[in-house]
């Protein structure tokens, strides 16, 4: 039977089995670039030892304080619309207030840099694909 039957068929996976699929895929993931030097270089979250100086202290808060002014706030004015008959609370200060998060989040991560997110990203990579490796590599 020719490849193409199998297709035909519906059966083409039938000789491959979930493992060998799961196996080949694990081993293309960890050839890549970024999770091989993940991986010899042992990347690990000994920078979050150090003590973050107060543009990062900063740039954190702005992320925090963006969630508060987010969907709490659209939702606090979505309960002032109804109560005070007011569709026009909502419908405009809505979008002004979840536009405000977004710019507050946006300034909080230009502050906070992209440091530690890189170095938590390598960390995790490198977690996940040794323990992927160990299972199915």
């Amino acid at each position: 039977m020719n490849p193409n039957d199998r297709l035909e068929n519906g059966r083409f996976f039938e000789s491959m089995s979930t493992d060998s699929i799961i196996s080949k895929l694990v081993r293309k993931i960890a050839a890549i670039e970024f999770v091989r030097s993940a991986i010899e270089e042992q990347a690990d979250l000994s920078a979050f030892k150090r003590k973050p100086g107060p543009r990062i202290i900063l740039g954190v808060t702005a992320i925090g304080v963006s969630y508060i002014i987010g969907w709490p706030a659209v939702g606090l004015l979505g309960t002032l619309s109804v109560t005070m008959h007011q569709p026009l609370i909502v419908m405009i200060g809505g979008p002004l207030v979840y536009g405000l998060s977004h710019l507050v989040f946006l300034l909080g991560m230009v502050l906070a840099g992209g440091e530690y997110s890189w170095i938590f990203l390598r960390w995790a990579t490198r977690v996940a694909v040794e323990k992927l490796l160990d299972r199915y590599g």
